[in-house]
């Protein structure tokens, strides 16, 4: 059964739009005909919405942007400390446009999805605790 439903300025909504590109970054993975790339493109975007979600709950003002540098530099510069694992989710970066299309970018490999993964699932988990304890 899918999530409640929110208004797109709440950041649940956005959390649980993270938990779904997460679900199927994981998921799919079973499926032959799927690529890695998509699934690591699922994985940015639920590093990115989770991202979002965050700052929205900071009443931060973000740039429509697939950069999580850029996302995670602006939960930091609102005075929250961010843990090392949580700034490695700019490597998630190029699979947000470059990895997306044929021939730009080499075939991700079975290790680098892993990470992509792990990563986005730590970001999601990150931005989860941190919501729970928002007033």
């Amino acid at each position: 059964m899918p999530p409640k439903r929110y208004p797109p300025n709440d950041p649940r909504e956005w959390l649980n739009r993270a938990k779904s590109n997460l679900a199927r970054a994981k998921g799919a993975i079973s499926i032959p005909e799927v690529y890695l790339e998509d699934l690591c493109f699922d994985a940015q975007q639920a590093a990115e919405k989770a991202t979002k979600a965050l700052l929205i709950s900071l009443r931060v003002r973000f740039p429509r942007t697939h950069d999580l540098t850029e996302l995670v530099t602006l939960v930091e510069q609102a005075g929250q400390a961010v843990p090392q694992v949580i700034k490695r989710a700019g490597s998630l970066t190029p699979y947000a446009v470059v990895a997306r299309y044929p021939g730009v970018a080499a075939p991700v490999t079975q290790p680098e999805y892993a990470e992509a993964v792990a990563i986005a699932e730590a970001v999601v988990q990150w931005v989860e605790e941190q919501l729970s304890q928002a007033p």
